[in-house]
């Protein structure tokens, strides 16, 4: 019987391979490395032949889904659906033409070869489900003629090829990771991926103009540059040496350029002078294992020095919550929650852009804090909502509900894998989670109706005064066994700048 399919989808994919650990593929797929940098050319081939091949066996493209810089054969580890984890390959673009195929959206598959579509067998049966899971089976086509399901000795064929491809592609991955191991054994550079700032792409040898901004970095973070002047210098603790942001801004002031073109960042200016490979040292899986053949840009005693120096920094950062209505305080426009932000109207709470939020909500800090604070001391000063706290449920209560939490979420857990290993029917599943839902939903409940240890050692005294000694993260604690949160709303401009506390609204 002659399917031609009137919405087919066409699967294109390439490889871009940047380092070592990305040079898994197979030998066929090395053909393509003359090609790195134009790797959507790559596919825009397979395009064309694609769309060749759909005229003359008269199918209609639908939609054309590319996999650019897509491995078929690297796995990593994910998180399956009832909670384990194993290793996938992660193939967004493949299996959304999977589900597409299933839904009936899309009626069959073109493809340039075999090894475009899979390098995994676990990939290939996801494939084979699909295509039999119609009746008559869903077409599939390659240009190389390599993939066809149409009937068992397609199927078997296609498995066979599929697994000599993915041995083709261990063996691959095995000599490259030996040839790597050897190149650090002896020292020399790994070739291939990104060049380093103060190194030539091949060679490795120090491009001087980049070696010395590296040496002044290495100064001005030791504290030892002479190219400060005498007010920079006094400004300048020695013992701490210039700060990455200061340097990165000196930087960006003079012009001085990245290799990508970025602009100097505290983490750029970190990269380049923290590498072992500017004291002569040769970095292999994020362990040094020797000397390296190139010279040193600085000397191993001082790459020391800086790595210690900066490492003594990150030790004296004070990690600790400091505006204290963090994770309590939600954008009434997107429910994004606040994030506490020093800009250039000092310090606030804002719906912050750079994570997420649509930045158009911002309260000033001390006044949402002067607030909050208020609110909670005037309820706290209520005798009956004192007598309601210091009566709430002891402990025992609350660790027999803890336990009983987590033996309904083992259930649970259990419950997803009898279901995917197809020990019970999804009426029995859907029937049991939700009965253990609502145990949890309860238990839950519960314990966020406890007050929390901080709360109670409050209540044992002054309030008042016991509030004025809670570090910030207890602050917070304590307002979120109140109050769920408040909703921030817009600052109404007819009422001018002063603050509205009617803008702090009590979540439900």
């Amino acid at each position: 019987m002659d399917i031609r399919p009137t919405s087919a989808v066409l699967l294109v994919r390439i490889s871009y391979r940047k380092a070592e650990e990305e040079a898994e593929e197979s030998a066929a797929e090395s053909e393509e490395k003359p090609r790195r940098a134009e790797f959507s050319k790559g596919i825009g081939r397979q395009e064309e032949d694609g769309r060749a091949l759909a005229e003359r066996l008269g199918w209609k493209i639908a939609r054309v889904i590319p996999e650019d810089d897509t491995s078929a054969f690297k796995r990593r580890k994910i998180k399956l659906p009832d909670g384990t984890t194993a290793l996938r390959t992660v193939r967004p673009g493949f299996r959304a033409a999977l589900d597409s195929l299933a839904s009936g959206e899309y009626d069959g598959l073109i493809a340039d070869d075999l090894d475009r579509v899979a390098r995994d067998p676990r990939d290939l049966e996801d494939l084979i489900d699909v295509v039999e899971s119609r009746r008559p089976r869903i077409p599939v086509e390659s240009v190389t003629g390599s993939l066809r399901l149409a009937n068992d000795a397609d199927i078997t064929v296609a498995r066979i090829m599929c697994a000599v491809a993915n041995k083709s592609s261990r063996d691959t991955a095995r000599r490259v990771t030996r040839k790597h191991e050897e190149l650090a054994a002896e020292g020399r550079p790994p070739g291939g991926g990104y060049r380093g700032y103060g190194f030539t792409a091949v060679g490795h040898e120090p491009v001087e103009e980049e070696a010395a901004i590296i040496r002044e970095i290495a100064d001005r973070v030791l504290g030892e540059w002479d190219g400060w002047t005498h007010d920079q210098r006094s400004k300048i603790d020695t013992e701490m040496g210039e700060s990455l942001n200061s340097i990165a801004d000196g930087l960006e002031r003079r012009k001085v350029p990245t290799v990508t073109g970025a602009p100097w960042s505290d983490r750029s200016v970190r990269s380049v002078v923290t590498k072992p490979s500017v004291a002569g040292l040769r970095e292999y899986r994020d362990e040094i294992v020797g000397k390296a053949v190139w010279d040193p840009i600085i000397s191993e005693e001082k790459w020391e020095q800086v790595c210690a120096r900066l490492a003594s920094r990150a030790r004296s950062v004070d990690l600790t919550l400091q505006r204290w209505l963090t994770g309590v305080l939600r954008c009434s426009r997107c429910h994004h929650m606040l994030m506490g932000w020093n800009g250039n109207g000092g310090r606030r709470y804002w719906c912050a852009t750079p994570h997420g939020g649509c930045g158009k909500i911002a309260v000033k800090a001390a006044f949402a804090e002067d607030e909050v604070e208020r609110q909670v001391l005037e309820l706290l000063g209520k005798p009956r909502v004192l007598e309601q706290l210091r009566t709430v449920a002891d402990t025992e209560a609350t660790d027999e509900t803890r336990a009983e939490l987590a033996e309904d979420e083992a259930q649970l857990k259990q419950m997803a894998g009898m279901y995917a290993r197809r020990e019970i029917t999804f009426p029995e599943y859907k029937e049991a989670r939700g009965i253990i839902e609502q145990r949890i939903k309860e238990s839950r409940a519960l314990l966020t109706s406890r007050v929390p240890r901080v709360l109670r050692r409050l209540l044992l005294g002054d309030v008042a005064q016991g509030w004025e000694h809670l570090a910030p993260v207890d602050r917070r604690e304590v307002v979120l066994a109140l109050v769920p949160g408040y909703d921030v709303l817009p600052h109404d401009r007819s009422k001018g700048n002063k603050f509205d506390p009617a803008r702090l609204v009590p979540v439900d």
